[in-house]
Parts: C-alpha cells; structure tokens; sequence
C-alpha cells in the first residue's frame, strides 16, 4: 500500500515538472506583463494598453444568481471592455486601493491559465500564444462579497 503511495506521488511531481518544463523561460514575464497590462490598464483608463492585452473575439462571462436562484451567463467582448476602459470606470478606484495580484496557475505551449485578483472582484484568465505574444482569449470573473 507505501509503495502504491510513494508511485502515485512520484507521478504527481513528475506531472508538475512536465508542465513547467513546456514553456518557454520568456512565457512566464509575458504573461505576467499581458495580465497586468490588462488590469493596469483598467485602473489607468488606458484603452490602448487594454486592447494589446485581449484577442479581438474575447469572451468576458459572469455567472450572477437572482434571489429566487435563477442562474444567467452575463458576458462583455473586447470591445465593450475596451469603450469601458476609454471610458474611465477604472479610473473610480483611488491609487492606494487598487489590488492587482496576478499569479500564473498553468501554462503548457500556447495556453496559460492566470488568476488576477483586483480590488473588487477575481478574474480567471485563459491566455494564448497568438501570432508570437501572449493575449488574453476568456475571461470568467466574481464580484467580491461587499463588506
């Protein structure tokens, strides 16, 4: 039963490294930079830095859930979330209090999974390896509770 274990972790931490080992020493920087010229963008109001960062047929959801349970798929594209951006609704949140934590939780050849945790809500985002650099293709994201 130890050695049934001991093969199943060995296989684990085999699995992992292999993943690692698929990207590129370059990937992990632009991705990271791709995340944050998204959320960063955002709180500046720059549209520009905004749209280098998402595919052109991007898919932002959220599932919202009314009070009687009814469940509904809410979603914005590229371009409404680059006019959001223009418009300034990032701009709302004081410099002090702007969160952007980004953390890379996969990458294996052209695809990455990264969270982006702002300040009022959590972003998961799917990135691709599009035509050279890294742009981000789906996004499925959550409100914060309200304190």
């Amino acid at each position: 039963m130890q050695m049934r274990i001991l093969a199943s972790l060995i296989f684990l931490l085999l699995l992992s490294l292999s993943s690692v080992q698929a990207q590129s020493p370059t990937d992990a920087p632009a991705i990271k930079a791709t995340a944050l010229d998204y959320i960063e963008g955002w709180y500046e109001g720059n549209a520009e830095r905004m749209e280098k960062a998402l595919h052109p047929e991007l898919a932002k959801r959220i599932v919202r859930t009314n009070q009687q349970g009814n469940s509904r798929l809410d979603q914005m594209s590229a371009m409404s979330l680059v006019q959001g951006t223009r418009g300034g609704f990032g701009k709302n949140t004081p410099k002090e209090k702007q969160q952007k934590d980004v953390t890379i939780l996969d990458v294996f050849e052209n695809a990455a999974s990264v969270k982006v945790v702002a300040t009022d809500w959590v972003d998961y985002l799917h990135m691709a390896k599009f035509g050279g650099r890294w742009v981000i293709v789906n996004v499925l994201w959550e409100l914060k509770p309200r304190k």
